[in-house]
């Protein structure tokens, strides 16, 4: 097994190729292998670990970016309906022949580069389209609809993602997606499994991380950096999400990598 990495999912398709990979999101476990795929249709933040893998057998895999027009595009000429209720936004299913094919074919474009401006465009809006008639289409089209409560979670998820290190108001962000504060809360745990004051101190803390180890400034003052007025809280907290106090944990990971 593969250390935890800590990081945050966007909008995207995921496919194994070889071995299998777990993405955790609040403690729930999403398994995908070879025979099966996984999309999320929001920025999650998730802990990913390789749970099958050696060296006569690498992982390999495929993350394909979901991209919106293409999908709403799909959508306006399916007759397909959304059915007005609001899930996860992340969710593993069976691999099919269709799309394992068109997934084989754009990959397979590597080998002829002239080829790919022309066709990956088409066979990317091919796996698109395979996946919205199976068992994610629901998934996926709950996110594209104007007005629903799904639409409503991806547009607080975008707001609190950009001002993480602002002081997060849940009656002002509920005011800016046109919900209440108690709808806000409800559907956004129903789509990421946490609450959104959860899920801004994920994406602090993923940040600070990342901004320890590519800027080398002290913990303090990255802390307040990504929105912690306190430097205790901040370590406290970094240290129950990662296992280590901020400096230590950098060292950690430093050291990891420099064996690689």
């Amino acid at each position: 097994m593969s250390e935890l990495h800590h990081t945050v999912h966007r909008p995207s398709l995921y496919v194994v190729a070889q071995g299998s990979k777990t993405a955790t999101l609040a403690g729930e476990n999403y398994v995908y292998d070879p025979t099966t795929y996984m999309v999320t249709s929001v920025q999650l933040p998730v802990i990913g670990q390789i749970t099958q893998a050696s060296p006569q057998f690498p992982y390999l895999s495929l993350q394909l970016s979901i991209s919106p027009d293409v999908i709403l595009d799909i959508i306006k000429k399916s007759t397909s309906q959304y059915n007005g209720k609001t899930g996860r936004g992340i969710l593993v299913s069976q691999s099919d022949p269709p799309l394992l094919d068109a997934l084989l074919r754009l990959v397979r474009l590597l080998d002829t580069p002239a080829d790919m401006e022309y066709l990956a465009p088409l066979i990317t809006r091919e796996i698109f389209y395979r996946i919205l008639q199976g068992e994610q289409g629901a998934l996926i089209r709950q996110f594209a609809v104007v007005g629903s409560y799904a639409h409503g979670i991806s547009k607080a998820i975008h707001l609190i993602t950009r001002d993480y290190a602002k002081p997060l108001v849940i009656e002002e962000l509920a005011k800016e997606v046109n919900m209440s504060p108690s709808s806000l809360h409800k559907h956004f745990k129903k789509v990421t499994a946490i609450s959104p004051l959860q899920y801004q101190k994920a994406i602090r803390l993923q940040t600070a991380r990342r901004l320890l180890l590519s800027d080398g400034l002290e913990a303090a003052n990255v802390g307040f950096r990504v929105g912690y007025e306190s430097p205790s809280q901040f370590s406290r907290e970094y240290g129950r999400m990662f296992g280590r106090p901020p400096m230590s944990d950098v060292k950690h990971l430093r050291n990891s990598l420099s064996t690689l």
